[in-house]
């Protein structure tokens, strides 16, 4: 058959592959740097591709796909994400943006691209051609420059500290104990927990409506275009410096969530694309800020160990979600709960938001001091002069 069956399979398992990678591939960078362990990432996703294109078995699929490259792509994702945040600082947010806007792209022209490929060379042929893509995250890895940074060499010597001691520092574990990220972090999970839902079941619910598969397919691209406007706006509006990050991101939170408890109104189809477009712009402005903010909360130096830690955790919702959706789309017979309730989370999410320090104020505050034991020791990496 030229139907590609590992989809669904490869989905749950890269994401479980992903987010327990994330601390391992920060505990790397902050150990070796982020260029080897990119560069590892590459090889590791590109590999399970390959490997996953000879599969006999769903297992295999599981094992290839969602394992194996999604342990790949956490190495590459949350070093590269925290190297553009220690790369920059005036305009950290429009420059994390500017790197988010692939998503926006391959979202748009990828799913033609990968049904081209399938019913041209099946779907064996066609992994082969992704996994030949996902090596090049390896000459991506390769350019990525190392930076020294005050904040890496604040502590003292590494002699004669415990083992477990040096463990914790690279992992990020110590900030379990730092409330403010923990709170943004139960935030994020929240939010992440409705976030994808119109990605699983927008399509269904358009093709439920009565509308073709083709208007339906429309749909997600309209959004995937407003996405990747939504980042590039919210990069541009942060480093503007007229609003702090914390209040940009609780008004595009809100306004997500708002568009998703809207999804179930649109029954004629310009309505619900005007819906869908809304949708992807606010979800799309949001996650240059969700990362961004994260040095205001915890301060640069803890950038590996905090990104990971919030990958981890906030996947937990991303796994949680899509199952919810479709019980409830079980149970009650149509997706009008589904949207809600996942519009629900991403309001809850933004109340957590509110409880974070100093968020009435209208002045930019000071990373909350973390506690954390010495630092772990680096290689000395070549400074980067920009």
């Amino acid at each position: 058959s030229g139907r590609f069956p590992a989809v669904t399979p490869g989905g749950r398992g890269r994401r479980w592959g992903w987010s327990l990678g994330g601390p391992v591939g920060t505990a790397l960078s902050a150990r070796y740097g982020a260029r080897p362990v990119v560069m590892t990432g590459g090889v590791f996703s590109g590999l399970g591709l390959l490997l996953a294109s000879f599969a006999t078995s769903l297992a295999h699929l599981y094992l290839c796909i969602g394992l194996f490259s999604g342990f790949g792509w956490a190495l590459v994702f949350t070093p590269s994400v925290a190297s553009v945040a220690r790369y920059f600082k005036k305009r950290r947010t429009l420059a994390t943006g500017l790197a988010f806007t692939g998503v926006g792209l391959s979202s748009f022209a990828f799913s033609p691209l990968f049904q081209f490929l399938v019913d041209t060379y099946a779907w064996r042929g066609a992994l082969m051609l992704v996994a030949a893509m996902s090596f090049n995250l390896v000459v991506c890895g390769a350019l990525i420059r190392p930076l020294a940074l005050k904040e890496d060499l604040a502590g003292p010597g590494c002699p004669g500290r415990p083992c477990l001691e040096k463990l914790s520092s690279l992992l990020g574990l110590h900030l379990l104990s730092h409330w403010p990220f923990m709170r943004y972090v139960f935030a994020i999970t929240l939010i992440n927990t409705g976030y994808f839902i119109p990605y699983v079941h927008l399509v269904a619910r358009t093709r439920e409506l009565g509308f073709d598969e083709y208007q339906a397919a429309f749909l997600m691209s309209v959004a995937a275009v407003a996405d990747l406007c939504g980042r590039l706006f919210s990069g541009w509006l942060a480093d503007c410096g007229a609003f702090r990050l914390l209040h940009i991101l609780v008004a595009w939170t809100s306004l997500t969530g708002i568009s998703l408890v809207l999804i179930p109104l649109g029954q004629g189809y310009p309505l619900l694309a005007t819906i869908a477009t809304c949708y992807g712009f606010f979800s799309g402005a949001l996650t240059p800020v969700v990362f961004s903010i994260v040095p205001e909360i915890v301060g640069i130096g803890n950038i590996f160990g905090s990104l990971g830690l919030l990958q981890m955790i906030e996947s937990i919702g991303g796994l949680l979600g899509a199952p919810l959706s479709g019980w409830l789309r079980d149970t009650t017979g149509d997706y009008t709960a589904s949207f809600v309730a996942a519009g629900a989370f991403l309001l809850a999410g933004t109340l957590v938001l509110l409880t974070l320090p100093n968020f009435s104020s209208c002045m930019r505050a000071s990373p909350v001091p973390a506690c954390p034991p010495p630092q772990p020791c680096v290689r000395s990496p070549v400074p980067l002069v920009i």
